[in-house]
């Protein structure tokens, strides 16, 4: 049995204790830990973001339980230098101070990106929901970065059938990438938004309004067109082996969303 001294007191370390139900436990730990993270930032070398964060390892069947202060003591021990290149390190600390065989983590934050308005050139911040998730088992490291965007996308059916205008709509496209080296979620974004018929801003005035609208006008985009531009431009690029991309179109005039996804395999 496991014990511990607290205040001159023995107090038997209950997470420890075996366990006879012969049932392994392939995720257990903390989820929905709200906490304050730095993450990599192109244009101003980091940015601090609030991050909504998932931590588990597995739990051998022998195993009462889990040790959860562990989980925030290790976040605290990286909070100021969470991103893609110490995520490895964060998973080994985890399987090392667990004492797992696995270690899962889930990090989603808000990125923000400042924008200029095409033509007032007025600034604005624009939030862009990013999230990192790996896991390892000690022989093999898994990691994905996710970002969503959203842009906009003119119905090209609309604007055939029309003697003027055309129904256009916010697709909120969402990307899951593996990748060779390192990259700039920035990058990303602005392909993403490259693909749609329009992009999307925090601020736009009246001369900013017209020229995105008539911009948009001139390039019509099913859903089906958002999610194969986003997949050419990935595949020119060679540092993503696997990706997936789901675009939604959130329809003006129909009551339901139009839905197109791409996994390269």
């Amino acid at each position: 049995m496991h014990t511990q001294r607290i205040e001159d007191k023995t107090v038997v370390d209950v997470q420890n204790l075996r366990d006879n139900r012969n049932i392994d436990i392939q995720k257990v730990g903390v989820k929905g830990i709200k906490y304050p993270i730095i993450v990599l930032d192109m244009s101003n070398g980091t940015q601090h973001v609030n991050a909504t964060i998932n931590m588990y390892v597995n739990l051998p069947h022998h195993f009462k339980g889990t040790h959860m202060s562990r989980f925030v003591e290790i976040l605290n021990d990286y909070r100021g230098e969470v991103n893609i290149r110490t995520f490895r390190r964060i998973l080994q600390q985890m399987r090392e101070r667990l004492n797992a065989e696995s270690a899962h983590i889930e990090i989603d934050f808000p990125y923000f990106i400042e924008k200029r308005a095409p033509v007032t050139k007025a600034k604005s911040l624009m939030e862009y929901r990013c999230c990192f998730c790996g896991e390892s088992n000690g022989s093999r490291v898994d990691f994905l970065v996710g970002i969503t965007v959203p842009v906009t996308t003119v119905c090209p059916c609309s604007k055939e059938i029309s003697s003027t205008g055309a129904h256009n709509q916010r697709s909120i496209v969402k990307l899951k990438l593996r990748f060779k080296k390192f990259f700039w979620i920035e990058d990303v974004i602005k392909l993403v938004e490259a693909s749609g018929s329009g992009e999307v801003y925090s601020l736009l005035k009246r001369p900013d309004e017209k020229y995105v609208t008539e911009k948009a006008f001139e390039k019509p985009m099913f859903v089906e067109d958002v999610v194969r531009a986003v997949a050419e431009k990935l595949n020119s690029q060679e540092n993503f082996p696997w990706y997936s991309i789901e675009a939604e179109n959130i329809e003006s005039i129909h009551n339901h969303s139009a839905y197109a996804f791409i996994e390269k395999t």
